[in-house]
């Protein structure tokens, strides 16, 4: 499907380098936390199975989608789990403690110093 003398690889690396673009802005960090980790690398998967079925790899663009999903499925769940772990994070505002991450109820304790 290449013409004589083309690059096969031109159209993927110029996916890529969109694709990066893209997941480097799904990326957000505020404070000491970050987040968009996930969506980043949902939109590479994305790209990653939307190449292979352009490329006429229906099996690995299938089995890719079905890993995906599994993976994100589980993963979210661990994700909950550990939430019901993670300490509360203290930042000095001033007048008002501010609780991270947001899920979480502000705790009515003084800040540590």
């Amino acid at each position: 499907m290449v013409a004589p003398g083309g690059d096969a690889t031109r159209i993927p690396s110029t996916v890529v380098n969109g694709i990066g673009f893209l997941g480097g802005g799904a990326i957000l960090r505020t404070g000491g936390s970050v987040h968009g980790l996930t969506t980043a690398a949902a939109i590479w998967v994305n790209a990653a199975i939307g190449m292979a079925a352009g490329a006429g790899h229906f099996v690995l663009a299938i089995s890719g989608t079905c890993t995906a999903l599994l993976v994100l499925t589980v993963l979210k769940h661990v994700e909950i789990r550990m939430d019901r772990y993670r300490p509360a994070i203290f930042t000095d505002t001033g007048d008002m403690p501010v609780v991270t991450p947001t899920t979480r109820a502000p705790d009515r304790r003084e800040p540590p110093a």
